[in-house]
């Protein structure tokens, strides 16, 4: 896919039936754009939002920012009249909502054979099924609706999210099985700045590429969690050049601040550095 490389450190979901909210997106420091038919839409805006859309996608300019459209879920009345308007539209992605099994994405995928297809990973049975959903062939993202998983567990709230855990995991060892694109659920607290750095660090430390985000407010500090800092960047620069002299010396490991370096180091550190390229190619594009 053409925007593999691209960033997805924040992706900010925009209710699709909010006219001054999809033209305040264009100017906004997102490396994604959700824009939403489903949760954020009421039932009788839902006809109006994908016309209303499906107009602003054709002539507003996002710039390299991924548009990524959350259609209603199949078995609603207005899921199948949603895929069928932004088929042949300026929609990078469609993003299923609620995908359960690799049926969800495949209902969706017989009926826009040319948009690349997202599930958002929000049911007990989208967890335990996440294996067979990343294997889906159209399929070249996931995103976490942590919301719904922790009312389908009955959870309560804990700033470590325990109790999603386990959902997190599978979604993640699923997506890297099949080398998709995975983003973080949401912080729903969106004037607790240092809440939201917390999460956002935790999540780019299990390895998801970035978060989602329900307000403009949250962009800075996610970008900045998700990208590679100055210190992980030189570090990276080191190892590769310590372990280059190490096998034009024969050796196969070097030694970087007192610690191993062996090529699966450096695969990490290769991606850093391609990371950190691509942020720098966004920004200046």
């Amino acid at each position: 896919m053409a925007h593999q490389a691209h960033p997805f450190r924040s992706v900010l979901y925009i209710p699709g039936s909010k006219e001054r909210a999809l033209e305040k997106a264009q100017g906004l420091a997102a490396d994604a754009i959700i824009f939403d038919l489903e949760d954020a839409v009421a039932h009788d805006e839902k006809i109006h939002a994908r016309d209303l859309l499906r107009k602003t996608l054709e002539t507003a300019d996002y710039g390299r920012r991924i548009r990524i459209v959350r259609v209603n879920g199949m078995d609603t009345e207005w899921g199948r009249d949603d895929v069928a308007a932004f088929a042949g539209s300026k929609a990078d992605v469609i993003l299923i909502p609620k995908v359960s099994s690799a049926a969800h994405v495949q209902a969706v995928a017989d009926l826009i054979p040319d948009v690349p297809l997202w599930a958002m990973m929000e049911t007990a049975l989208g967890m335990l099924n996440a294996a067979e959903i990343a294997a889906h062939p159209r399929l070249t993202g996931m995103v976490m609706g942590t919301n719904d998983l922790a009312k389908e567990l009955t959870s309560r709230f804990r700033p470590d999210r325990l109790a999603l855990q386990t959902g997190l995991g599978l979604c993640l060892l699923a997506a890297r099985a099949h080398g998709l694109t995975i983003v973080d659920g949401v912080y729903n607290a969106f004037k607790d700045e240092d809440g939201l750095r917390a999460e956002c660090e935790q999540g780019r430390d299990m390895g998801f590429d970035g978060k989602t985000l329900i307000h403009p407010a949250q962009l800075e500090i996610a970008n900045e969690v998700f990208s590679p800092s100055s210190a992980e960047i030189e570090l990276a620069n080191r190892q590769i050049a310590a372990f280059e002299e190490a096998e034009r010396h024969g050796q196969g490991v070097a030694v970087v601040d007192g610690k191993i370096v062996e090529n699966l180091h450096i695969v990490t550190a290769r991606q850093t550095l391609a990371k950190a390229e691509a942020i720098a190619a966004f920004g200046a594009s």
